[in-house]
């Protein structure tokens, strides 16, 4: 079952390499392009929108909407583009994945503004 798990895992991690390759590559169709560039920003941020230490939902973001996000967009990129891009990323997974602390920094934004808005509800009904 692990075992499973870690080729699944390594097969994802591939495709996000892939749809980062393809989003360079002008041949991509302009919404396969935004659909990859969000799933890609999102599976390269150093940080979750639900993080990983809450309980079952912290895990539950990279299980479900990265690969749902993968599946959309590989459907949507010919396959002559993908073809390309997997030899591409064979060898640039080798190096580590980029990071992309904008869209991490967006999500840091995102949990700044829920915790003010919270606070202020709260204070407002204790008040």
């Amino acid at each position: 079952m692990i075992k499973k798990l870690k080729i699944w895992a390594k097969s994802l991690k591939r495709q996000v390499f892939i749809l980062y390759l393809a989003t360079k590559d002008k041949r991509t169709p302009w919404v396969a392009k935004v659909i990859a560039v969000c799933v890609v920003a999102y599976a390269f941020s150093p940080i979750d929108l639900i993080p990983d230490f809450i309980p079952i939902l912290g895990y539950l973001d990279d299980v479900i909407i990265v690969p749902l996000g993968i599946m959309l967009a590989i459907k949507l990129i010919p396959e002559p583009i993908i073809s390309d891009c997997k030899v591409k990323a064979g060898e640039m997974m080798k190096n580590g994945k980029p990071k992309n602390w904008f869209v991490g920094s967006l999500i840091i934004l995102v949990w700044i503004v829920l915790v003010v808005w919270l606070s202020t509800v709260a204070y407002k009904f204790f008040k």
